[in-house]
């Protein structure tokens, strides 16, 4: 086989799998913007909403070993188009959603679409573009996962000014068959040996989707009993993977990986460093529209200093981690991520444009500037005959970092009982907003304090 893609075969091949990331990354937050409307128009309190968010992030997380799996099996180009058209139908049920529980199922749809494009998208990357340029590609993934991610929010505001919000849905459907038809330059798939393990599967997507249900059930009054049910057994499940994926020939995750420091360290700030994003991506939303009386599209434009400044940070990080330190790069990006969420909490009842704009500024440099140099040390640090194995990580510490932020915002709101109706509804909002945005600045610092522990560690000499 040869190595790497011929042009322009290759521009096509990236284009597809940019447009599939972009579309995935966006859906996981690009409806933030637009909860407080979703949930006055389908009649749910602002704790119920966050499944609009959870839902679509536990489906994801649940499934990514799996995907990944099932790309060795078959091939990931045959797995990356299932999860499009997945995808693609998945909106059309959340444009014409009108209950509360078909959106739902439309998001979790979304999510098991997603999820098949985010865990064999370095795969694909790697037979796409020559050996030599694989950083290079790990670069331009980074950079769209990130930037996309940021951008969430912004869009959907933009959306919400010009139209209702399930064309915050109906968006996809367009890219979506343009990307279908971009497919065609991926790389032919050939069938490999070996079948998928399926008490793995079950196991590891059981164990996912309880404990972070579980942790999301602590915002609902009277779920103790369900809350314990679900931690304990989410619990025993993915432990019961994990003792699995020891003693398996071919694991679907290869947990000896974590034994390498500067790939346990590079996990753990990675998803300690996504929590505190959406802690304040989910967050930030309520408290300029309900607590400061904002628009959408005012919210929109308060919070585009975050993804402006990222993807201006991004590529550049990106770069210098080719030649200094990413350990050094990411501790200190994790730095300005705790400041600039610092400056968002500190923000008065009545704050001013400039003082927003600045802290989405500061949080901005801070997340592109730890993103990419975070994910090529995963990357490099993993011996490379687990490459699969190591992205399938990389995929699940976005995920479900994202997924716990988003459920500690549903604990922190119905813990100060917040609402969108009653006298204190602003008040408790702007309250419980502020907490959520200092534990996320928490949660960065944290990071930050992790990090700085892996500059002492000597990186891995790939083989």
């Amino acid at each position: 086989m040869s190595d790497g893609l011929p042009q322009p075969r290759r521009r096509l091949a990236v284009l597809a799998i940019a447009l599939a990331s972009m579309m995935g990354t966006l859906d996981v937050n690009i409806a933030n913007t637009a909860l407080p409307t979703i949930a006055r128009d389908l009649g749910v309190t602002p704790a119920t909403s966050i499944w609009i968010v959870n839902a679509y992030q536990i489906a994801s997380v649940a499934t990514l070993f799996t995907f990944a799996a099932l790309g060795q099996l078959y091939g990931p180009a045959r797995i990356y188009r299932l999860g499009v058209l997945v995808f693609i139908a998945a909106s059309l049920v959340c444009t014409f959603s009108h209950t509360f529980g078909l959106l739902i199922l439309g998001r979790v749809l979304q999510g098991f679409g997603a999820s098949a494009v985010f865990a064999i998208t370095p795969a694909l990357y790697r037979e796409v573009f020559p050996r030599a340029q694989l950083g290079r590609a790990l670069g331009i993934n980074a950079t769209i996962v990130a930037t996309s991610t940021a951008a969430g929010p912004a869009l959907g505001g933009f959306i919400l000014a010009v139209a209702s919000w399930p064309w915050i849905y109906a968006i996809n459907i367009p890219f979506g068959i343009a990307n279908v038809a971009l497919n065609r330059a991926l790389p032919h798939d050939d069938r490999n040996d070996g079948r998928l393990d399926v008490p793995s599967a079950l196991s590891s997507a059981l164990g996912f989707a309880l404990l972070i249900s579980g942790l999301s059930s602590f915002a609902r009054e009277g779920a103790g009993g369900i809350t314990a049910a679900s931690l304990a057994i989410g619990a025993f499940a993915f432990g019961w993977f994990v003792r699995r994926q020891t003693q398996m020939e071919r694991p679907m995750l290869a947990v000896g990986m974590f034994r390498i420091p500067a790939f346990a360290l590079a996990g753990l700030t990675g998803f300690a460093g996504f929590a505190a994003q959406a802690l304040a991506y989910v967050s930030l939303p309520y408290f300029f529209q309900l607590a400061f009386g904002a628009t959408p599209l005012n919210s929109a434009l308060l919070m585009i200093s975050w993804p402006i400044m990222l993807g201006f940070t991004s590529p550049l990080a990106g770069r210098l981690s080719d030649r200094f330190s990413p350990g050094l790069l990411a501790t200190v990006g994790l730095g300005f991520l705790s400041g600039g969420l610092a400056l968002y909490a500190l923000l008065p009842a009545q704050p001013s444009t400039v003082a927003i704009v600045f802290a989405g500024a500061v949080c901005g440099i801070g997340f592109g500037l730890f993103k990419s140099p975070n994910d090529r040390e995963l990357m490099m640090s993993a011996p490379r005959e687990l490459s699969s194995s190591a992205s399938g990580v990389l995929a699940s510490v976005r995920s479900s970092g994202q997924a716990v932020g988003a459920a500690l915002v549903a604990i922190i709101f119905a813990a100060y009982g917040a609402s969108l109706a009653g006298a204190s509804a602003d008040a408790a909002i702007g309250r419980a907003a502020h907490a959520a945005l200092w534990l996320g600045c928490a949660c960065a610092f944290g990071a930050m304090l992790a990090s700085v522990s892996r500059l002492a560690v000597q990186p891995r000499k790939e083989t």
